[in-house]
């Protein structure tokens, strides 16, 4: 069974960054953050290919978003700037274990989920 185990989420002032990272069990083809903020639905925000190569944003972070991966860690990376108080949610990693040339954004594309880090920015 493929694990993921998000680490890095906290408490910020509107403005400021975080980095969040996801350690894999083993390697996955494509990795993807998604977040929900209470009583809404999760939501896709970044997803990434094996190489690197290929990134994808939701228009809600892009510009302020960077996701990465080191492939010798299996980790992937999400680092925010610029934060916002409407960036408030648990923010989970997902994994997507079959190769795709297009990236996928929405959950039932995604095998595996972690069990989700809690951002919270303050205004």
């Amino acid at each position: 069974q493929v694990q993921l185990v998000e680490s890095g989420g906290g408490l910020v002032q509107a403005g400021g960054s975080l980095r969040l990272s996801c350690a894999a069990s083993e390697r996955m083809y494509i990795m993807g953050w998604f977040r929900q903020a209470p009583g809404k639905a999760r939501d896709f925000v970044a997803a990434i290919n094996w190489s690197g190569g290929n990134k994808y944003y939701a228009d809600s972070v892009k510009g302020r978003a960077t996701i990465s991966r080191d492939n010798a860690k299996n980790t992937v990376y999400l680092q925010m700037n610029n934060l916002k108080p409407e960036d408030t949610a648990v923010y989970y990693c997902a994994a997507d274990q079959f190769i795709s040339a297009n990236l996928p954004t929405r959950e039932n594309e995604y095998d595996y989920w972690g069990q989700g880090t809690q951002v919270t920015v303050s205004s």
